[in-house]
């Protein structure tokens, strides 16, 4: 994935670009070769008989494909211009013949609306090709000797031994700028924007892998703030069973997640950008705030299908029924946040505003039933309200006197309340009234400080988690029925970086660092995260890359470079 704030370009093993919505993440996609459909920007060597591969540049989102041929060796680099512009991306792709003479074919063929509108009004001046595709204008630098066909434009580039040549598309759904882009200064303003947005990290104990989660979660966030949750939809966790969805939305709960870890890492811009987007829908919606929007502000659009064959085991559905639901735990999560940024003196008073709104909001609605964390029906789930009480105690701790004591009893209300009908017989915590399965959400409670790590019943929930859920050193959600956990869906790998804080702070920190280690192995060759992690058959599974898992990675990275914490939480004997 290359992307720059307002979109993402997938880019396949043969140099081909599968997937990118223009001109926005929640806009169409014009090359939807992911999702079966037509529509692709392919740099690939003409020798059939090559060795793919690459690497990211540290820190970066600027990405080497390479290729080894009977002949030699070829690179191409790829980037979207950072920082992106909201109405206009321009890809950026260097080939490089590394050693021996570099053959290779260009084709563009860009087709908006999801794959339904050809290119039109083809026409090339002064080495220049610009075209149409329904509303959204295109041009393309660097491909002057292009042939035009029924599939696009089509060029075969020669390069001997050590040239390099550019090619730069750019889309717009405006009018494009009269100047074109040109190569060598979007270059030099991409590599210097990422070189200044990605911090070292240091203070990490995996440096390497936290700039890329940290360049990940940049890349993924726009000026607006907004960060999406994954740059796709349509990726299946589990084949033919209608449990693919679209992603390309700014979920409150996944912004707050990062927004946390970035604080804790002392690194403040996106928790600022998290801060920011949040306070704004508070600030609109009050308790009626949604569990996602669009990177805009605005509603999640209802489900449709895209006319798309999809991807296998997949069906090709845009829009998410998200825009429905009422989850309790969001609002918590945001006061959590807050706290964060109270924390490090990142508060103004328009946030502290959103604040009280978003306390006001949890004792307006606690007692209503939710989707909860993992979307499901309508219960009281015990996270929701526990992950609430943590959130309020929190903010209270970083509140005036009067007020932190308010919100302080209403923690205890809500805690107790949760006590009341979802502690097990044996101690632990239960996913619901009615539901005594042990479910690993409960782990974040006693990470954010709902009760302490060595309560009781963060003890007895934390044993009965490993117990009942964990396996090869991955961590399941929770038993869905009676088939092995691994038949009905793939380990979870943000509980995984749960687990491991969790330990950490149990002080059990040699486990912890084991857990870590395998759950920051469950990613693709570009070190890239998905939701899911099939440990049978070690692939990724649903939409690509998750932001929540990096950010959770990144987090854990830094919890685990310190001593375990003090507790803050309840008095364990409360």
């Amino acid at each position: 994935m290359v992307a720059d704030g307002a979109r993402a370009a997938l880019i396949g093993p043969g140099g081909d670009v599968v997937w990118m919505c223009a001109p926005q993440w929640q806009d169409d996609a014009v090359f939807s070769g992911l999702l079966g459909g037509p529509g692709t920007f392919a740099v690939t060597p003409t020798d059939p008989h090559n060795v793919w591969g690459g690497q990211y540049e540290d820190g970066t989102l600027i990405w080497v494909s390479r290729w080894v041929t009977g002949s030699g060796i070829i690179e191409c680099r790829e980037a979207l211009a950072y920082p992106g512009d909201p109405t206009r991306a321009v890809l950026l792709r260097r080939i490089r013949a590394v050693r021996g003479q570099a053959t290779v074919r260009v084709t563009l063929d860009a087709r908006a609306n999801f794959g339904k509108h050809k290119m039109t009004r083809l026409s090339c001046e002064d080495g220049l090709w610009t075209a149409s595709s329904a509303d959204l204008r295109i041009r393309l630098g660097g491909a002057a000797g292009a042939k035009a066909g029924a599939g696009g434009l089509e060029v075969v580039l020669e390069l001997a031994e050590g040239e390099h040549h550019d090619l730069v598309l750019e889309i717009s759904n405006r009018e494009l700028p009269a100047e074109p882009a040109q190569a060598a200064q979007a270059w030099n303003a991409t590599e210097n924007a990422w070189h200044s947005a990605v911090p070292r990290l240091d203070n990490t104990i995996s440096p390497d892998d936290c700039r890329q989660s940290y360049a990940v979660l940049r890349g993924m966030t726009g000026v607006g703030g907004a960060m999406v949750a994954a740059s796709t939809m349509g990726l299946p966790e589990r084949a033919g069973q209608k449990r693919n969805y679209d992603y390309r939305y700014a979920w409150i709960r996944d912004q707050c997640f990062v927004g946390q870890s970035v604080a804790a890492c002392e690194m403040f811009p996106l928790l600022d950008d998290a801060v920011g987007f949040v306070s704004a829908r508070l600030l609109t919606d009050g308790p009626e705030m949604k569990p996602a929007y669009t990177t805009e502000g605005g509603r999640v659009p209802d489900e449709w299908d895209v006319g798309l064959p999809g991807y296998p085991g997949g069906s090709a559905k845009a829009g998410n029924w998200v825009n429905n639901q009422f989850q309790l735990d969001a609002f918590g999560e945001s006061l959590l946040l807050f706290a964060a940024a109270a924390e490090n003196d990142r508060l103004n008073l328009e946030h502290w505003k959103a604040a009280e709104i978003c306390a006001d909001a949890i004792m307006a609605r606690w007692q209503e039933p939710d989707a909860g964390m993992w979307e499901l029906d309508n219960r009281r789930w015990a996270h929701s309200r526990l992950i609430c009480a943590a959130g309020l105690r929190a903010i209270g701790r970083n509140a005036p006197p009067q007020q932190g004591a308010t919100w302080t009893s209403q923690a205890d209300a809500l805690f107790t309340d949760v006590a009341k009908d979802c502690l097990h017989s044996s101690g632990r915590w239960q996913r619901a009234p009615g539901d005594d399965r042990v479910d690993a959400s409960l782990l974040l409670p006693v990470i954010r400080g709902a009760l302490p790590a060595d309560d009781p019943r963060s003890v007895a929930t934390l044993k009965a988690i490993r117990d009942d859920l964990a396996h090869d050193g991955y961590l399941y959600r929770f038993r869905q029925d009676g088939r092995p956990l691994e038949e009905s869906e793939g380990a979870f790998l943000l509980c995984g970086f749960d687990m491991a804080m969790a330990l950490h702070q149990s002080g059990e920190t040699t486990e912890a660092a084991r857990w870590f280690e395998r759950n920051r192995a469950a990613c693709g060759s570009p070190g890239l995260f998905t939701e899911e992690y099939d440990i049978e058959q070690r692939q990724l599974r649903g939409n690509f890359p998750q932001a929540f898992v990096h950010a959770a990675l990144l987090e854990t990275s830094r919890r685990l470079a310190d001593p375990p914490p003090p507790w803050r939480g309840l008095n364990s004997e409360q």
